[in-house]
């Protein structure tokens, strides 16, 4: 009789524990949004595709828009029962890691596609926000989106934007940036003339990134010492490179010895360029260019045409980009001849 009495007893547990289990989920399906689920602090549900997210923005989210001076994003309705089955935490334990181009695929690549066609049809604005929506999905934005959308936003001169995405995306949001990522920051800074805080970025790269600073960062950082009449900066900042062991680089030695011809300083310009001619043994025709141009303004048309005259005897592939600065000095001061002449070696070389 007590065996009997046992199995009562438990089967009539068994309908207490299903009918409580039942009016739980009864209730969730009625009060999606009750106070029991808030015990999640960002959740990140499941999706297929990224657009549009299927749940509202985590607070934070919303409150980093604004103080970043980004349009809000949209707040879609509450999540349905059945998303709420396949909540993933948004931010993992393991250790971040720099994307490389094989992330480019799938899902990824079809939104930085996006972007990247927003772009072009110069909507930067919508370009921006389906970048920035992203970040809430399964599909998360790789760098090479993020820079793109940044750099567009340096290219048409709103930085206060750019520099916003940048904290928006590797910030906030934990992407991890590459050497380009800080190049555009860098370079953000500089053309607004804030060198001192482009100098801070370029060295939080040297003391925390995994990587070194690259060419273009220093060519950015020395443009931004000489457009501030910084001369020294940039010329101890050449030295640094040079310690570091990076090449020599045609460009950055150019803009100091552009500022030391406006300065009428031939003495250091000649120095320079005798530096990097010792240093490369192919070094960018953009330098000749410098130097034709500040000749031919000084009426000494003569030497500019031996300057120009040396280069080619030196038979350097040069690129379009360099063939094309020479072809405007050529054509500003009257050489047509010589500027068709160019221009035919362009189409046989390329």
């Amino acid at each position: 009789m007590s065996l009997y009495r046992l199995l009562l007893r438990s089967l009539h547990h068994h309908r207490v524990t299903s009918t409580s289990l039942t009016h739980h989920f009864h209730s969730l399906t009625r009060h999606p949004t009750t106070t029991s689920l808030n015990t999640y602090s960002t959740p990140s549900f499941a999706r297929t595709y990224a657009f549009p997210p299927s749940r509202r923005p985590p607070p934070s989210a919303v409150v980093a828009n604004v103080n970043f001076g980004l349009s809000p994003l949209s707040t879609p309705s509450a999540p349905t029962p059945s998303t709420l089955l396949c909540v993933t935490p948004t931010r993992l334990a393991s250790p971040r890691l720099l994307d490389s181009t094989s992330a480019l695929v799938g899902s990824r690549l079809n939104l930085h596609n996006w972007v990247q066609s927003l772009i072009r049809t110069n909507d930067l604005d919508a370009a921006s926000y389906v970048a920035r929506q992203a970040v809430f999905s399964n599909t998360r934005p790789t760098v090479f989106t993020c820079n793109t959308i940044i750099a567009a936003m340096y290219c048409a001169k709103r930085y206060k934007e750019a520099i916003a995405l940048f904290a928006y995306f590797f910030k906030q949001f934990e992407i991890v940036p590459n050497v380009v990522s800080y190049n555009n920051l860098i370079n953000t800074h500089c053309d607004e003339g804030r060198v001192d805080k482009a100098i801070r970025v370029y060295r939080k790269i040297i003391e925390t990134a995994h990587f070194s600073p690259s060419h273009v960062t220093y060519r950015h950082l020395t443009k931004g010492f000489v457009d501030s009449g910084r001369i020294d900066k940039a010329l101890d900042l050449l030295r640094e490179m040079l310690n570091k062991g990076q090449g020599a680089d045609s460009f950055i030695y150019n803009n100091l010895i552009s500022r030391f011809l406006n300065a009428r300083n031939l003495e250091k310009d000649n120095e320079l360029f005798n530096e990097l001619k010792e240093r490369c043994l192919v070094y960018d025709g953009v330098v000749n260019a410098t130097f034709m141009e500040w000749l031919f303004n000084q009426g000494r048309e003569n030497e500019a045409m031996e300057s120009y005259k040396s280069l080619l005897d030196k038979n350097f592939r040069m690129i379009p980009a360099t063939c094309n600065v020479l072809l405007e000095v050529l054509l500003k001061y009257g050489k047509k001849e010589k500027a068709w002449a160019l221009f035919e070696q362009m189409l046989d070389n390329h």
